[in-house]
């Protein structure tokens, strides 16, 4: 699995119909239209995130490592 900043993964997001819901502090929440689920992505400039929250990231949104 490649690992990701938090910058790319919301622009993933974002391609994936995935819209900015809101910004608290450091960390934007997405929603998507029809789902209950939102996401909440940490963007610390160009960090990358942690492998075990990017896969619980990319488990909620339905993004496989191809599109990384």
């Amino acid at each position: 699995m490649k690992i990701v900043s938090g910058k790319r993964f919301c622009r993933i997001l974002e391609a994936k119909g995935w819209k900015l819901a809101r910004t608290r502090g450091s960390h934007r929440i997405y929603a998507k239209r029809g789902s209950d689920i939102r996401i909440s992505v940490p963007v610390h400039g160009e960090a990358s995130l942690k492998r075990g929250l990017q896969r619980h990231l990319m488990k909620l949104a339905d993004i496989k490592d191809s599109e990384l």
